[in-house]
Order: structure tokens, then sequence, then C-alpha cells
């Protein structure tokens, strides 16, 4: 088997696997760089940093990479559209979003010409999103990592969505073997959008200690807990985990980052924490499937193994 390209909008990506946007700070320009390298798509996570911040690592991933580097956004941060605009005034090539359904965020796509490309779950938003103009849809199942919008598998919902629309359909949660993507392709998707297995990577923009506690995690500890957002989110059982789940942890101090937050616990600061390292105390989201990864690689050496996984098919 052979991987088609990925086309959305004017943008062609050579092998067609969108990197995720995997916040607080985890998915940086160095990350969406060597993703964009390898033909695929890079993805800056914009939540959780400053305007100032989010234009040096466009700066940076343009610095270092020609390819086709985008922005995932929360629409539930309360800085959502100055971020996006942010994006945009850098010339950025799309804006994925998710936590959340923004109709506001075409109209500011269309202004600019940037490809907009939200996250839905259904055939319901899959349609709106069409409708509104969005240049695709990432589609995600229950086996993504961080916030969920189903509890159904991108398996059973792909068929529907895949015949409900025209615009290209990329699919996610549980992607991480050649396999995965075969079979999703097979069953009409334009591309696969990657999340934990570039978590693992070595690019990844995250403390040494955060990587080998992904290494060590089981199918048993792979849990859902309640976000500020006011959406389930899967991560990785640790003793913050648990707190969380047992009750809520109101912050000391918040920094009214969320549009409507719920106040269980400090989703950024929490998240934050994890990408330093501190795997006590932190969120450690994740895909359903991290326990099947058994190695920090380069991104080059995960695209090279899924490629020669699909020639493999």
């Amino acid at each position: 088997m052979k991987l088609p390209e990925l086309k959305i909008g004017t943008k062609v990506a050579k092998v067609p696997i969108v990197q995720g946007g995997m916040a607080i700070r985890l998915s940086t320009g160095a990350l969406a760089a060597a993703v964009a390298n390898q033909g695929g798509i890079g993805l800056i996570a914009a939540s959780g940093m400053s305007p100032e911040e989010l234009r040096y690592e466009i700066r940076m991933a343009r610095a270092f990479s020609k390819g086709i580097i985008g922005i995932n956004i929360m629409f539930a941060a309360k800085k959502f559209a100055e971020m996006v605009n942010t994006a945009i005034d850098e010339g950025i090539d799309l804006v994925v979003a998710g936590a959340g359904f923004s109709r506001d965020i075409f109209a500011l796509g269309k202004e600019s010409g940037t490809p907009v490309v939200p996250i839905v779950s259904s055939v319901k938003l899959a349609k709106i999103s069409q409708r509104l103009g969005a240049a695709a849809i990432v589609v995600e199942g229950k086996e993504a990592g961080g916030h969920l919008g189903t509890d159904q598998s991108i398996r059973d919902i792909i068929p529907d969505i895949v015949a409900a629309v025209d615009i290209p359909v990329i699919a996610a949660g549980g992607v991480l073997h050649g396999q995965d993507i075969a079979d999703l392709i097979n069953m009409g998707v334009s591309g696969v959008q990657m999340g934990s297995r570039f978590a693992a990577s070595a690019e990844a923009n995250s403390a040494p200690a955060l990587k080998e506690f992904y290494l060590k995690a089981k199918p048993e500890d792979v849990v859902v807990i309640h976000s500020p957002v006011g959406l389930p989110g899967r991560a990785v059982r640790n003793p913050w985990a648990e707190r969380i789940m047992e009750g809520p942890v109101p912050p000391n101090k918040c920094d009214n980052c969320l549009k409507a937050c719920k106040h269980n616990f400090c989703i950024i600061r929490a998240l934050s924490r994890a990408q330093q390292g501190d795997v006590e105390t932190g969120l450690v989201f994740t895909g359903e499937y991290l326990p099947t990864i058994e190695k920090i690689l380069t991104v080059e050496e995960i695209f090279q193994q899924i490629k020669a996984e699909v020639a493999a098919i």
C-alpha cells in the first residue's frame, strides 16, 4: 500500500499525517517543524501561550522548515480569538480548533484565506462545519487523548461522517502504527492525526521525566478525568489524577484563562507541571493506546517506521 497525499485548501502534505497539537507546550515550533520536514503537517499547540510566545514559536518553525505549519487552539480558551488572529497575522498555514465548537472562527479564516479545521465527533457537527466553510475536519474517537467529545470508537463514527461530507476527513484517536493508518484510509478518510506517538518523540518539548513516564504506562493506568473545560479528558493515572478523580481541588489562584471553568482544578497549571517533568502532581493527557509505545523515537524514525509498515501491507 502507498500513502496518499493530503490536501487542505491549497496546501498539500506529501504524507497524510497531522501531528496533534498537544498542550501545554509539548507541541512547539521544533516538533511542528520536524513533522513538516517529513512531509506531514506540524501543529503548534497555542493553548496556554501568550501571543508573543506563539509568534516566536511560529517564526522558529518557519526558520527550520518550509513545510506545512499550523496551530491547534482550544475554543474554551479565553484568548481563543486573539491567538487565532495572531497566528493568521504570522501567515500560519491552517488553524485546527477543538475543546468546543466555534462558528466565529470560520469568518476569521475566510477573511484571511486561512484554512480552518475544526475537531468534531459527530455527523451533525461535521455537516455544520462543511456548511460554515471548513477546509477539512478532524474526527476524534474515544481513543484520543486530552478532551473527548464522544464515547464512540473512531472506527464506528468514521463511516457515517465520511458519507455525510465532501471535505477531507482526518481521523484521530488510537492511531499509532501503519496498520491503523491503512485501515482508516481504507474506510475513506483523507488522512490521520497522531498525538501520543509524537508526544513520545525526541522533539516533543517535554522533560525527560515525562517521556520516561509515558513508557512506564500500562493499559490499566489510562483513565478518564473530568476537566474544568466541561469535557471528559483521557489521562495517565498518577497521584494527581487519582486526587482529582476523587473530588475537586479548587485552585488557590485563578489565571482566568478559560471562557467557562468548573474550577475543580487548574488545568493549565496541572498540564504545565507535567510538561516540566512533575509526573506526581501534573496532569498527563494521553491517548488510549499509549502503553503500546515502547521507545522514544525521533520524528524521522517515526515516519520511516510508519512508511515501512504501510509498504508491507
